[in-house]
């Protein structure tokens, strides 16, 4: 394991290679930090990737090519070692490849190049996945990072809100006592994009809104005013933080796929938002947080 760092004339981050997990965003004028520092009691986590899959698959394992093969939540890459793959003034290039152990888990041969790059005060986040095999791949992935809510320890995460690129509501699927879907959904209304965070928002777990619903998520401070943007392409996202715990941290989480439905029994290929790769294709995403 080791730590890399980045910086330009407005942000500095720090990287660990374990996971290629982001570990600190610090506005430099201020020395402010964004990130969340992984405090065991709530969560001992700070900005994982996700992959191969995202979120709880229906009884801990899936279907492919006749076999059952088990998986835990969110899948392997955030628990393993990445080499770095390239650094320039203003980026951060991090790789992990199939191997033996993952293919116990996961029968595909794969490249994940994760990469982090500055720009003025954005940071952006992107994710390319290489099939290496010679048969279909299929995968999903995304991101969790969670962001300091409030912001400095100042005041009750209650005084803070969400702000949407949306208007009247957002509507939320239901995580289960599985991880997985539940067939009931709920309306959270918003005033002009922007959502109350009351202190049971994540009683039911992770909010998760599906089919393009927003591509822009602030964090704002109790006048109202953004502090942190995060941008995507995604068609879902979730937004997370531990149930009744008052965790000081809220995650917006970019995805390109979730948890199975609790009734759902098909193969891997049939998952719900998963993606597909063919021999030699690569699939590339990004998300952009603003400061």
């Amino acid at each position: 394991m080791a730590i890399y760092n980045l910086e330009n004339a407005q942000l500095s981050i720090c990287v660990d290679s374990f996971g290629a997990e982001l570990k600190s965003l610090k506005k430099k004028a201020s020395n402010m930090e964004y990130m969340w520092d992984a405090k065991p009691e709530y969560w001992k986590r700070t900005s994982p990737v996700l992959f191969p899959i995202v979120g709880s698959l229906n009884n801990g394992c899936y279907r492919y090519d006749g076999k059952v093969y088990p998986m835990s939540q969110h899948g392997f890459a955030r628990d393993m070692e990445f080499s770095l793959l390239r650094q320039t003034e203003d980026e951060l290039v991090f790789a992990l490849h199939s191997n033996e152990e993952t293919k116990e888990k996961y029968p595909f041969d794969f490249a994940l190049e994760l990469g982090y790059k500055l720009q003025e005060n954005n940071l952006f986040v992107s994710w390319n996945v290489l099939n290496c095999d010679n048969k279909e791949m299929y995968f999903s992935i995304g991101g969790h990072p969670a962001f300091l809510c409030p912001m400095n320890a100042a005041g009750a995460q209650t005084e803070c809100k969400l702000l949407f690129d949306a208007t009247d509501k957002i509507t939320s699927t239901i995580i289960g006592d599985g991880g997985t879907l539940l067939q009931r959904t709920k309306e959270i209304p918003l005033r002009d994009g922007m959502m109350d965070i009351t202190e049971n928002l994540f009683d039911e777990d992770a909010l998760i809104i599906e089919h393009d619903q927003a591509h822009k998520v602030s964090l704002c401070d109790k006048e109202g005013q953004p502090y942190l943007t995060v941008r995507f392409d995604a068609p879902l996202f979730g937004i997370w933080s531990p149930a009744r715990k008052n965790a000081p941290f809220i995650c917006i989480e970019p995805w390109y796929g979730r948890c199975d439905k609790a009734d759902f029994q098909g193969e891997l290929s049939e998952r719900e938002w998963g993606n597909q790769l063919a021999p030699s294709e690569t699939f590339y995403a990004e998300y952009i947080v603003t400061i």
